[in-house]
């Protein structure tokens, strides 16, 4: 498997998680939305890794996506989503940070990282393959 391909894979895997825990109580939603913050960071990192860049290791979504728009400058489309998302890095993690989220931010963070992780698999494929287009 290429490495960019398991990056995607492994942010797939944390959209699913925060998929299933948004379903369960409030207590996990916390943990939901940071999985969606992983998603988007994995997602990133996969699109950089796939143009042979090796990202230094960061939580910083605005960093990475700037890196990103350097090889694509499309993906700056992005830049709302990535910004909702970034205080899920950090302030959902510790019961002192006095951040909460409530089911709706959730689900709207799920969306995000959803589109996210969409148009980079989208951008990485049409550039393996260059005639793949979804509207000729």
């Amino acid at each position: 498997m290429q490495e960019h391909n398991a990056w995607l894979n492994k942010a797939l895997g944390d959209l699913k998680s925060a998929k299933k825990l948004s379903k369960e109580d409030d207590e996990t939603l916390d943990t939901a939305a940071y999985h969606t913050q992983q998603c988007a960071e994995k997602a990133l990192k996969a699109f950089l890794i796939f143009n042979h860049h090796a990202p230094k290791k960061t939580h910083d979504l605005e960093k990475l996506l700037e890196l990103c728009t350097k090889y694509d400058s499309s993906l700056l489309q992005l830049a709302d989503d990535v910004i909702m998302l970034i205080p899920y890095a950090t302030y959902t993690r510790y019961p002192d940070d006095y951040f909460t989220v409530n089911r709706t931010d959730v689900e709207t963070a799920i969306v995000m990282a959803d589109k996210i992780l969409k148009v980079i698999r989208t951008k990485i494929n049409e550039k393996l393959d260059p005639n793949l287009r979804i509207f000729p």
